[in-house]
């Protein structure tokens, strides 16, 4: 999928049905907001809930900030 298709336009997250973002590299469909991933198979998007992928890069990155967050309530 090229990120000039007409299709990027009016493809939608199925959990939000918010926007989605072509990740080229990754090759997938990426929804920001709900740090999901969408897989593109043979230039398929597969949008079911079920093939949305929590975003790995994003993980740790909120780990520690839940885990900063924790000790600056113990305090």
């Amino acid at each position: 999928m090229k990120p000039d298709n007409p299709l990027l336009k009016i493809l939608a997250c199925p959990l939000d049905k918010g926007p989605l973002i072509l990740d080229e590299i990754g090759g997938a469909l990426y929804n920001p907001r709900l740090r999901r991933r969408y897989p593109i198979v043979d230039g398929i998007p597969q949008l079911l809930p079920s093939s949305g992928v929590p975003d790995a890069e994003e993980e740790p990155a909120a780990e520690e900030e839940r885990n900063a967050s924790a000790g600056r309530d113990r305090a």
